[in-house]
């Protein structure tokens, strides 16, 4: 029996919360039981969370609360779930959990987004709980790397990540004119960079004030998103830079939009690259964690060097102004996005996993 509990801090919409929720959802048909626990906030991932799966959320106020601990570990016996699929920074929780004497299996699963400066990466209490771990799943070959060197599994492996998308209501219209849209998909956090992008979109409306450019992600409310709404106003981009917050309808936005760029100043394996492939957009990304594994060749995207606007800027335009292209390199990274980070073959490959830690029959 396979009961697995996906555990992850929000349901924010990020890379590794939407991995959680798409991994719950996809293995709802295909173990015995398949929980998912929120421990400290909830979200707007929430809404796409699958009506079969047994969703908990904790409301854990702080790193040792004891109330939030004891509730879940009643929870994980009560549904006799035997693997703890941890993401991120939930390891600590599950590792508590599991100094609690209770019979249950680790795996971690690392999405860290800095993976350029992983020598600045705090590990000291990480290290401690990855005695505790059965198996580590790294997003990228960086962290990979840097977990077999730093932590106490013996047992790592690389999984890419898998992309499915939402089929939520429509809600989000975008402003700007249809076949005229780019969109990025990123939190306002410093490692997204989006100054870099608003310098090389600066130059593309001299030439084309038709295109919008939309960013989608949450803001935290803290001097990088202050600056960000400080720097559309001061350079007068109120209407061709459009900020959307935290949405949900994913799939909905990106049939919005022509093309989708990161100008990243690190990544794992963003999750949004993957959906800017599955929606068929012409997609723009900085030469960052594993993005090139997935844009191998120009005939699939552009890959440019982080903080280099004048390459973002070379890149942007020649999508706008060639639409042969836009649509030809669209198309060959869908079909290369299809085939090889398909929902089924990632969940084929977990489950095997899950058979192995348990000791169960293939």
């Amino acid at each position: 029996m396979i009961r697995v509990l996906q555990l992850i801090d929000s349901l924010d919409a990020g890379g590794a919360e939407r991995l959680s929720v798409s991994l719950a959802n996809a293995l709802v048909n295909e173990i015995e039981g398949s929980y998912l626990c929120a421990t400290r906030n909830e979200g707007n991932l929430k809404s796409t969370i699958n009506s079969s799966v047994t969703y908990l959320f904790l409301k854990r106020k702080s790193r040792f609360d004891l109330k939030a601990i004891l509730k879940l570990r009643r929870f994980i016996k009560q549904h006799k779930i035997n693997i703890i699929h941890a993401h991120s920074s939930s390891f600590f929780i599950a590792t508590v959990l599991k100094m609690t004497f209770l019979d249950v299996n680790i795996i971690w699963h690392d999405h860290y987004g800095k993976s350029e400066f992983l020598i600045k990466r705090p590990k000291r209490a990480l290290r401690l709980c990855s005695h505790f771990f059965s198996h580590i799943y790294c997003v990228n070959e960086h962290l990979l790397n840097w977990s077999k060197k730093n932590l106490n599994c013996d047992s790592v492996s690389y999984l890419q990540n898998f992309v499915v998308l939402d089929n939520l209501e429509a809600k989000t219209h975008l402003y700007g004119i249809n076949g005229k849209r780019i969109i990025c998909l990123a939190n306002l956090r410093p490692q997204k960079d989006h100054f870099t992008l608003f310098k090389s979109f600066e130059k593309i409306i001299v030439k084309h004030p038709e295109w919008t450019l939309h960013c989608v992600g949450k803001a935290f409310n803290d001097n990088y998103s202050k600056s960000i709404n400080d720097y559309i106003i001061l350079n007068k981009l109120e209407q061709n830079v459009f900020l959307y917050g935290t949405q949900s309808d994913i799939r909905y936005i990106l049939e919005q939009c022509d093309i989708g760029v990161l100008s990243s100043k690190s990544e794992g394996l963003p999750i949004a690259l993957l959906e800017y492939a599955s929606a068929k957009l012409a997609v723009i990304v900085t030469d960052v964690g594993n993005c090139s594994k997935v844009i191998d060749n120009s005939d699939k995207g552009k890959i440019v060097k982080s903080g280099d606007h004048k390459a973002l800027y070379d890149g942007l335009l020649e999508y706008i102004e060639n639409d042969s292209i836009r649509l030809s390199v669209a198309e060959k990274l869908h079909t290369k996005v299809v085939k090889m980070y398909s929902k089924e073959a990632v969940v084929d490959a977990i489950i095997d996993r899950y058979k192995s830690i348990l000791n169960l029959s293939f």
